[in-house]
């Protein structure tokens, strides 16, 4: 039998920022300063970090870049209770009807009234990849880990295909500490 191999990564809390938004929370035409390169090609760690605030509590948060068209805070729902903050699980970008939160950088403060989400777990793939893989864009598989005595399989991933796409799962902290993960691993597509 012919097994999928597939780089399974832990995507922990972080934020979006437009260029307007990160211009007041770090001053006037605020450029990010890279960290460490990811997976998905042209996208980095920042430096950078603002704290997130919510109803109960706050969270310090790291930036991910370049900026983005709209703001968006990406959290485990672990994370997002202990702030008091019920937000929903989606995918990247799908932010109608979101909750809102305070952040706060050095040099300033931003309120969104929409954008908090548990980002829903997927899988990334170039459209050769897809097609090598045997998966559509919007397809639902399934991601087995079998890498220790917590082997587990994670239902309802859905593959994303794009020409800048790094081959990755990403589940988020919550997920990884379910499955026992020590950090980055292999596991396996099921279709």
């Amino acid at each position: 039998m012919f097994v999928l191999k597939i780089m399974v990564e832990t995507s922990a809390r972080h934020i979006h920022l437009t260029q307007e938004d990160l211009d007041t929370l770090f001053g006037k035409d605020y450029k990010l300063t890279p960290k460490k390169d990811l997976s998905q090609v042209g996208q980095f760690a920042c430096v950078e970090k603002v704290e997130v605030i919510g109803p109960k509590s706050s969270i310090k948060m790291s930036i991910l870049g370049p900026v983005r068209p709209e703001t968006q805070v990406e959290l485990a729902k672990t994370e997002a209770r202990s702030i008091g903050i019920d937000a929903p699980t989606r995918m990247s970008g799908d932010l109608k009807g979101t909750p809102g939160c305070k952040v706060i950088g050095p040099k300033g403060e931003i309120t969104i009234d929409h954008g908090v989400i548990v980002a829903k777990r997927h899988a990334h793939f170039t459209p050769e990849q897809a097609v090598e893989y045997g998966v559509k864009d919007g397809q639902n598989i399934q991601i087995k880990l079998d890498y220790n005595e917590r082997a587990l399989i994670f239902g309802d991933v859905i593959a994303r295909v794009s020409k800048t796409a790094g081959l990755a799962v990403h589940i988020d902290t919550d997920e990884a500490n379910a499955a026992g993960l020590p950090g980055t691993v292999d596991g396996e597509v099921i279709l």
